[in-house]
């Protein structure tokens, strides 16, 4: 079978992507996080600016602010947040949504804070299907001032699509355009795409060029310079399943020739490759490594 180029052209000499993975920040971003990054030899990372599995909203801590902002910088490292799970900005539950619209403008502020260049929000569910008109409402009234008051130089808020179970408001890619309807194209939202989660949902990055047409058709969706972020994960599920369990590279359903694909793809000239997948520096740090070694070897 003949190799499947890119229909997506650049007019610009694209950048390699940067390479990291997720890093965690018990014991501080800018100690734990940093040596971590640097253990694996990260380019760009991303962290929990709060508990993900809560709604806690802890005071910043200014001084070690400053000195994880001065580290990325000495070190060329870019960060990106990863908001709590929770987070649902289109449940039908008054409680879920107003706080899923308070830990999104908190992310953001704490993305300020920190100097990250983007915060990943999961585009999440309408839970009952009577309510899917009322959450495209709804997302539109919560989010928009937020956006609205974001700075040029604050964070972007990238939306991630999910696995595409239940009443997902993002069930494939092609829905995207109802997210960006809903928030009005504003120029501060970007996508976040998971390669696991995309797979799960049904587009078969897996088969030869899979991976070129489901970025292709993310571009022709979203636009290239709304691509700012790619969750660079293997499936430990088919094609289809519904369920978002990552496994790591060529160990999953996904194989290892997608991911080859995905590094010389021209969606990746703003989209740092982020690793979310099982275990610690070690697994990481190969995973890292094995990037890199598509990234040097793409034509």
């Amino acid at each position: 079978m003949p190799e499947v180029k890119s229909k997506v052209k650049v007019t610009v000499n694209s950048p390699r992507p940067r390479i990291g993975a997720h890093v965690p920040t018990s014991g501080g971003m800018a100690k734990r996080s940093i040596q971590y990054a640097e253990t694996i030899k990260a380019e760009a990372i991303q962290v929990f600016a709060s508990n993900p599995r809560g709604w806690a909203m802890p005071e910043p801590d200014q001084k070690s602010d400053l000195a994880f902002r001065e580290k990325c910088l000495a070190l060329d490292i870019e960060t990106y947040i990863h908001s709590p799970f929770l987070v649902n900005l289109g449940s039908p539950n008054p409680s879920t949504y107003e706080n899923s619209v308070a830990a999104t403008a908190y992310a953001l502020r704490r993305g300020r804070e920190i100097g990250a260049l983007g915060v990943v929000v999961h585009t999440g569910s309408a839970v009952d299907a009577d309510h899917l008109a009322k959450a495209w409402k709804q997302i539109t009234k919560g989010v928009m001032p937020i956006l609205e008051s974001l700075e040029e130089s604050d964070p972007m808020l990238l939306l991630e699509p999910t696995a595409g179970q239940g009443q997902s408001l993002v069930k494939r890619l092609e829905d995207l355009k109802f997210y960006l309807d809903a928030l009005k194209d504003h120029p501060k939202v970007g996508i976040c795409l998971d390669t696991c989660h995309v797979y799960a949902a049904g587009h078969d990055v897996k088969k030869k060029g899979g991976m070129t047409q489901t970025l292709d058709l993310l571009v022709e969706i979203a636009g290239l310079q709304r691509i700012q972020l790619i969750h660079t994960n293997d499936s430990m599920d088919v094609l289809g399943s519904l369920k978002d369990r990552h496994q790591n590279l060529g160990e999953g359903e996904i194989g290892i020739d997608p991911f080859k694909e995905l590094v010389a793809h021209p969606a990746v000239i703003n989209a740092p490759l982020i690793l979310e997948t099982p275990g610690e520096e070690p697994e990481h740090g190969r995973e890292v490594a094995l990037l890199k070694k598509m990234r040097a070897s793409k034509k």
